[in-house]
């Protein structure tokens, strides 16, 4: 073999591409809740004496771990006293998926199928998100949304797969006797808006198929 056809022979082995640790794996930790579509996710956080480091979102491992395309179109940030209560949210037409997280303060988050088609319909999953615990929530569309904030000047950042639709959105009840929502408010009395106190039971709501 001339000093070419070794050249060639190292290089080719060289392009092989290596196993390694999936990079999934290696930045984010999914958590099943009890709506097999509902996930938390817990992103992988570096820190040291400097600070910490974490990737708070990466499409191609998002999409991967949880076998799903989506493409965020709007960021949203809110920040709310403790007691306020968003929710529940939904748009009937260009439904959004969410992707939401803390990042000052601590929140009960919560997703309500409202798929018609799905086991799970009417069921809740809801999940506590806090600037300490850096998790995650993921809410496909084809679900209704709602927070409580159980800290003062909680700020509240959420992904959208499609933009804001006044003209399609709907509110359900908070407090929906039906859903039977734990809220853990314990004596917390929420703050509502005149639109969230005037949301529709769930039984006269609009649904998904």
């Amino acid at each position: 073999m001339n000093l070419l056809s070794t050249c060639c022979v190292i290089a080719h082995i060289e392009s092989i591409p290596r196993r390694r640790k999936s990079h999934n794996a290696l930045i984010m930790k999914i958590i099943d809740t009890n709506i097999p579509d509902v996930k938390i996710i817990e992103p992988k956080v570096f820190g040291d004496a400097r600070g910490f480091f974490f990737e708070s979102y990466n499409r191609r491992a998002f999409c991967d771990a949880l076998g799903t395309s989506v493409e965020f179109v709007q960021d949203n940030h809110s920040k709310s006293g403790i007691g306020v209560l968003r929710g529940l949210h939904y748009q009937i037409r260009k439904p959004q998926a969410k992707l939401v997280r803390v990042v000052r303060g601590r929140v009960f988050d919560v997703a309500v199928d409202l798929r018609q088609s799905s086991p799970s319909f009417g069921q809740w999953a809801g999940a506590y998100l806090s600037a300490e615990n850096y998790r995650q929530m993921w809410v496909p569309a084809g679900f209704a949304h709602g927070f409580v904030v159980l800290e003062d000047d909680t700020e509240f950042l959420y992904k959208a797969s499609d933009y804001y639709a006044p003209e399609h959105e709907r509110t359900i009840q908070w407090n929906d006797a039906d859903l039977g929502i734990d809220w853990s408010l314990d004596d917390i009395e929420p703050l509502l808006s005149e639109k969230d106190r005037n949301g529709s039971p769930f039984a006269s709501a609009e649904y998904y198929s």
